[in-house]
């Protein structure tokens, strides 16, 4: 099942997770006609790094990933910074219990890891955004909602798809828990 890692293993995890969703978010963006909203690759390597290492390094990897792409862009952006801490910690949390890095991805376990990507981006996009954006930076609610909208369509089909064949791919270059024997 799933692997308990040191804290020294988690805060490289981070590193390397928020390094990560920072580049895929300021160089692979592509931009759309919502303003400040682009498609992101980023949430599907945030949703490995979730699944793989757990919710806290999920959570830190988006919020810091985050935080670095507005630091060095818009500004900051808190409710959106949140929101991507927030995807990660879902994810992380709803997939506690896997047997991917046993070298296990079934179609249930690719439907679980789908379903968790896209409670995590409604909970996200659809809720801790646009209510961040109209209660802390008085937004106006049209605008932010629409951001929103577009952020958990865009958002949920990159993250399933790429996700999913990442994860696909990584759970077969484990070995299968019991399936190597002992010759006598």
């Amino acid at each position: 099942m799933n692997r308990t890692y040191s804290p020294v293993t988690q805060v490289v995890a981070i590193g390397v997770g928020a390094a990560l969703f920072f580049v895929l978010g300021r160089f692979a963006a592509i931009p759309t006609p919502i303003p400040n909203t682009s498609l992101n690759i980023q949430y599907a390597i945030l949703a490995v790094f979730a699944v793989l290492y757990g919710p806290l390094v999920g959570a830190l990897a988006g919020f810091i990933g985050h935080l670095l792409i507005d630091v060095t862009g818009y500004g900051i952006w808190i409710s959106w910074e949140l929101a991507s801490g927030v995807f990660g910690l879902v994810v992380g949390v709803l997939l506690l219990k896997h047997a991917i890095t046993d070298g296990e991805f079934g179609k249930a376990t690719g439907l679980r890891v789908n379903l968790a990507i896209l409670l995590a981006n409604a909970v996200a996009w659809l809720l801790i955004a646009p209510l961040g954006d109209v209660l802390i930076h008085s937004e106006p609610a049209s605008k932010v909602w629409a951001q929103g909208t577009l952020a958990f369509i865009a958002n949920s089909v990159t993250a399933c798809v790429l996700g999913t064949i990442i994860l696909s791919v990584y759970a077969r270059t484990r070995t299968r828990t019991g399936s190597l024997s002992h010759d006598q």
